[in-house]
C-alpha cells in the first residue's frame, strides 16, 4: 500500500469496488482510494486508438475493435470491467483520450479551466469517479492547504468590478460563471498526485453532501503524450 495515500487523513483506502461506493465520507476524509496495482499495457491501447479533438470519447466498440498483444488485452479488459461496474452501479462513466482540455485564458487574475485547482458541483446527491491509465495523472489538495479565490481580497475586487451590478446579485454572478468553485493553494501545500490505474471517488459539492468536496486538478500533459482517463 502507499503510504503517501494511506497515511493522509483526506483518503480512505479500499481494496473492492463495492467497499469504494458504499464507504460514506466523514471528517476530514473526502477521497476514496481503490488502490491497484494493474497489469497490462495501456500504452498499447493508448498508442492504437485515433484522437479526433483535443479530447475522444472511446466507447467499447472502439476498445473492442483493437488488435492488440496479449498484455494489451489485459489491459482493455480491466477498462471495460471498469467501465461495466460503474455503469452497473448507476454512474455514466466516460472513457477519454486526451491531448488537452481548453484553456481558460480570458481574465489574468483568475481561471475557470479544470487545470486550476477546484470542487465539483452537482444539484444531486453524486461523486466524481476517475482513473488514470495512461499518461498524467491528477492532482487533489486538502481543503486546509487552499483558499477559495473569491475570498482572496484582491480577486474579489476584480470580481466586483467585472460584475459592474446590484451588490445583492454579486453571490449569484459568481455561481452563474463558477467562479466559487475554484481554489489557490497555499505556498506550502503539498498536492497529492492520483497515480495510474488506481479507481477514484471524490466528493462533489452537493445538497446533502457531509464533508467538504474535493479540491482536484488536471495535470499539465506530458510533451507528446495522450491520457487515457475514465470519469464520470
Amino acid at each position: 500500500m502507499n503510504n503517501t495515500f494511506s497515511d493522509n487523513n483526506q483518503i480512505g483506502m479500499v481494496s473492492t469496488f463495492p467497499e469504494l461506493v458504499h464507504t460514506d465520507f466523514k471528517g476530514e476524509m473526502n477521497a476514496l482510494c481503490w488502490y491497484r496495482n494493474l497489469d497490462g499495457d495501456f500504452n498499447e491501447i493508448t498508442a492504437k486508438l485515433s484522437l479526433k479533438e483535443n479530447i475522444t470519447e472511446v466507447h467499447s466498440e472502439d476498445l473492442l475493435a483493437l488488435q492488440l498483444s496479449e498484455k494489451g488485452n489485459i489491459a482493455r479488459k480491466i477498462i471495460l470491467n471498469d467501465l461495466q461496474l460503474l455503469t452497473d452501479f448507476g454512474a455514466s462513466p466516460s472513457l477519454n483520450l486526451l491531448k488537452c482540455y481548453e484553456r481558460d485564458d480570458e481574465f489574468d487574475f483568475i481561471s475557470t479551466d479544470v487545470y486550476s485547482f477546484h470542487v465539483d458541483r452537482s444539484p444531486i446527491a453524486t461523486d466524481t469517479f476517475l482513473c488514470t491509465y495512461h499518461g498524467a495523472a491528477s492532482d487533489i489538495i486538502s481543503n486546509s492547504q487552499a483558499e477559495q479565490k473569491i475570498l482572496i481580497p484582491e480577486i474579489r475586487a476584480k470580481l466586483k468590478k467585472l460584475h459592474d451590478g446590484a451588490e445583492e446579485e454579486f453571490e449569484g454572478f459568481l455561481k452563474e460563471n463558477y467562479f466559487d468553485l475554484h481554489y489557490q493553494a497555499n505556498e506550502d501545500a503539498k498536492p497529492i498526485n492520483l497515480g495510474l490505474g488506481h479507481l477514484w471517488r471524490l466528493a462533489v459539492d452537493h445538497p446533502k453532501q457531509q464533508v467538504l468536496p474535493c479540491i482536484h486538478r488536471a495535470p499539465i500533459e506530458n510533451e507528446g503524450e495522450y491520457r487515457l482517463l475514465l470519469i464520470c
